[in-house]
């Protein structure tokens, strides 16, 4: 299969199933909605992002390398950033929500992914912005598909997270001192 429609399909892939999360993952009724309009901030910034990326591979001529395992690398991170996402929302269950909700009988994940890190979504969907970056092979491109989603996502972790204090606490507060946000052991 050709790259660029292995790309374009994986595009497709990402876009569709973001909407899909977006009507489907929604909080319900008896849920606590903490949001405050971070979904809304979010698919603004996206949309913005991957537009401004896209804008800037076709008016700038700076090459992060001039090999093809650029494109390859890019893709490579789209597609396990989509599958990591996935497999990440399926393990939290009900839990997971586009919005930022307490669930009734909400728990803190802490096994799997969660073990290393608090937002393994966030994290696996920032992966999904650096290929498309690195796809575009351009380094104004990078820079635009993924530094304003980073903003986007760490003003989400902040709201998430104090939701998270609010709720649980002191068990919450100690799971933070042993895990990092976004990097395992890093960041």
């Amino acid at each position: 299969m050709n790259l660029q429609i292995l790309f374009y399909i994986s595009m497709g892939v990402w876009f569709l199933s973001e909407i899909i999360y977006k009507q489907k993952l929604k909080s319900g009724d008896k849920d606590q909605k903490k949001d405050q309009s971070t979904l809304s901030v979010l698919w603004l910034v996206i949309i913005l992002s991957i537009f401004a990326a896209v804008t800037a591979s076709h008016i700038f001529d700076i090459p992060i390398a001039h090999s093809a395992w650029i494109f390859y690398l890019g893709e490579a991170f789209i597609l396990l950033g989509i599958i990591f996402r996935l497999i990440i929302i399926r393990s939290l269950g009900k839990y997971f929500t586009v919005d930022v909700t307490i669930r009734e009988d909400h728990k803190i994940k802490k096994e799997g992914f969660y073990q290393y890190i608090r937002h393994p979504s966030y994290a696996f969907s920032l992966l999904t912005f650096l290929g498309l970056g690195l796809f575009l092979n351009n380094w104004v491109s990078l820079l635009f598909a993924f530094i304003p989603p980073f903003l986007a996502f760490s003003y989400r972790i902040k709201i998430e997270e104090q939701t998270l204090i609010e709720q649980f606490g002191d068990e919450y507060v100690e799971y933070r001192k042993v895990t990092k946000k976004l990097i395992p052991f890093i960041y």
